[in-house]
């Protein structure tokens, strides 16, 4: 009984920490990839809401994987320590999940971007033919 409640107790923390971090990054995030994408507000809720489903498929995906059993727990002090263990890796990966996306749009903001109006690329001007040398 000890390990269902242990798993029991795991899942509860994991949802909750997954939730709660994945809202917090979707309102923030919007705004964030707002001014990344130069304002563009359709493309940043677009993209924000792909991104909190990734995340949010790789946080539970690293949850499911965790749920495997550790053998006997026989004491209050085993559960709660394989608990916490669980819990720390979970917020291990929460933490490098976040890290990873800021440090994306951060470089994908230092990118030299058009502005409206302008071309994608820059087009080099049309190159003149070189004047014939004179023979003397």
């Amino acid at each position: 009984m000890a390990v269902f409640a242990t798993y029991a107790a795991y899942l509860a923390v994991s949802l909750g920490l997954t939730v709660a971090v994945g809202s917090a990054l979707s309102r923030s995030g919007r705004v964030f990839l707002a001014t990344v994408l130069g304002g563009d507000d359709n493309l940043a809720q677009a993209v924000n809401r792909l991104l909190v489903v990734g995340f949010y498929l790789l946080n539970l995906g690293f949850v499911a994987l965790t749920m495997s059993g550790t053998g006997q727990i026989t004491s209050a002090r085993q559960a709660f320590g394989i608990l916490f263990v669980k819990i720390g890796k979970e917020l291990l990966v929460l933490g490098a999940l976040h890290l990873a996306n800021i440090i994306f749009f951060t470089r994908f903001r230092r990118r030299p971007r058009p502005g409206p109006g302008q071309p994608d690329a820059p087009v080099p001007p049309p190159r003149q033919p070189a004047e014939p040398e004179a023979v003397h």
